[in-house]
């Protein structure tokens, strides 16, 4: 039989994935786990010192606090896909969203360095199961213009997790509430999960693939090693000067992904020809995805902003704390500048992209992020901070423009029943693409010697990836899936808001 993309899009009855007005708590509750996933990503980076003194933690101890986190969360986004699509994303979500309440609570009292890694790297996992369902759950509760402003929040609520988090931080160790310290940092989380908990049932619809299809244990194993050791030297490999080992690590992680991309492609073979699914042959990620030409451009897209974010944020907090002096409230401060661009933006950018549509919008951004970077490289010798303020505000206008469409775009056009595998790649790809965009920005910035100088080389490297992601761009089909609804949700933004 022939193995083409089915383009025939499963009914609401079939799918079970698509409600007619979605529930007014929706937004807040799903939104809440994105803030929380992308806060404590950050936030961490200025909780670091004093921990490590309360603690006693030695520099391979502080290392895994940051890396355990980010190492189970990529790992874990493709298999957590699945397990929503079988078992149901409200309920893989409520499950994931109650254990990072719980491993936040672990991270706050650990007793020990050892104890507050083994929170962190469960806190990761938590957050792995909740990520998928956020994006599925966007997917299949809301359409066209609805569907434009949820991305939109979506955008908006990561990066004012990313760019916040350190002024939170901040903030947070500077009040030293009730004597917690870095502790605050981490329990700031259960009053936030604790509220979230109970709406989950009554703001969430079920949703889930129809046929229950199988987890394939084979690729989960595959993709759970390979990408364990994918992440694993890129966060460790540059701190320890690239060992031996991280190299035969990256070497055998892109060999097993190979080995599973040959193993998904043939379980979706099996699939397509067999008259109904089996757990035998449902493969863990349906290769027919990358046929959609929205999807596979869409994922370069992702991959080139994603490898700018978390890098560009890695030297500027570098730069402002060893480069300026400054303490951890001090630069947090500063991140504020690009806050006030990505706000203006991002609740904007369903209007933005209703009148230009998704392409131009994300052209848009890249230019103005391009531009951000070169007044930032042009500043990083000025004598005050103040400087690099005009920089900072324009990237992050550039940032507001793209986060939500480069993401939307990518999901728009995936059925309903693939919604949670989808979801899972896209996912990883923005890990991935973080982890290796901090180990290569960072031989620019640790080959320059001096700070200034390698703040300035840094973000000439990063705003020559932007430009990459304009050329991107060009790849996108005209027309995308999510322009209809962009349309839509220009003729009526001013209508009533779900969620």
């Amino acid at each position: 039989m022939s193995t083409s993309l089915n383009t025939r899009r499963p009914t609401e009855a079939e799918t079970g994935a698509t409600a007619p007005t979605a529930p007014k708590g929706l937004l807040p509750v799903v939104l809440t786990a994105t803030f929380m996933t992308a806060l404590d990503i950050f936030v961490v980076n200025v909780a670091l010192p004093s921990l490590q003194g309360d603690l006693g933690a030695g520099p391979a101890a502080v290392q895994w606090v940051m890396a355990g986190f980010s190492l189970a969360l990529a790992a874990g986004l493709v298999t957590a896909g699945r397990l929503g699509d079988r078992y149901g994303r409200r309920r893989v979500f409520g499950l994931g969203l109650a254990l990072f309440t719980l491993a936040s609570a672990a991270c706050g009292l650990a007793p020990t360095a050892a104890a507050l890694v083994g929170a962190r790297v469960a806190q990761g996992l938590s957050a792995a199961l909740m990520g998928p369902q956020v994006l599925a759950i966007l997917r299949t509760a809301f359409s066209g213009a609805a569907q434009a402003r949820a991305f939109a929040r979506y955008g908006l609520t990561m990066g004012v997790g990313a760019v916040f988090g350190q002024l939170i931080g901040g903030l947070l160790i500077r009040a030293d509430l009730f004597g917690l310290g870095w502790r605050s940092c981490f329990l700031i989380n259960l009053p936030i999960g604790l509220a979230a908990l109970p709406l989950v049932r009554r703001s969430l619809p079920e949703s889930r693939a129809p046929q229950r299809p199988g987890l394939d244990p084979v690729g989960v194993l595959l993709v759970t090693t390979a990408l364990t050791g994918l992440v694993l030297p890129l966060i460790q490999g540059p701190q320890l000067h690239w060992p031996l080992w991280a190299g035969l690590c990256l070497g055998g992680s892109l060999a097993l992904l190979a080995v599973f991309a040959v193993h998904q492609h043939r379980a979706t073979t099996a699939t397509t020809a067999a008259a109904t699914a089996t757990t035998a042959t449902t493969p863990l990620v349906d290769t027919r995805l990358f046929r959609d030409r929205a999807f596979s451009a869409g994922l370069l897209a992702q991959l080139a902003f994603w490898l700018g974010q978390g890098s560009f944020f890695l030297v500027l907090a570098l730069h402002l704390q060893f480069g300026r002096g400054l303490d951890a409230l001090g630069a947090g401060l500063v991140f504020t500048a690009i806050g006030l661009g990505y706000l203006i933006t991002s609740n904007t950018t369903h209007r933005v992209t209703a009148r230009l549509g998704e392409r131009r919008t994300i052209a848009l951004g890249g230019l103005l992020m391009a531009l951000g970077l070169g007044l930032l490289a042009l500043t990083a010798n000025s004598p005050g901070v103040r400087w690099l303020a005009p920089g900072l505000f324009v990237d992050g206008l550039g940032m507001g423009l793209v986060i939500a469409p480069v993401t939307s775009v990518v999901l728009a056009g995936v059925e309903p029943r693939l919604a949670g595998s989808a979801a899972g790649v896209v996912s990883t790809v923005q890990q991935v693409g973080g982890a290796l965009g901090i180990a290569l920005i960072g031989l620019v910035y640790y080959g320059a010697g001096d700070p200034a100088a390698a703040f300035g080389r840094s973000v000439l490297a990063l705003g020559v990836l932007e430009l990459v992601l304009v050329g991107l761009v060009r790849f996108l089909p005209r027309g995308a899936h999510g322009a209809p609804g962009a349309a839509e949700a220009h003729r009526a933004h001013e209508a009533p808001r779900e969620g």
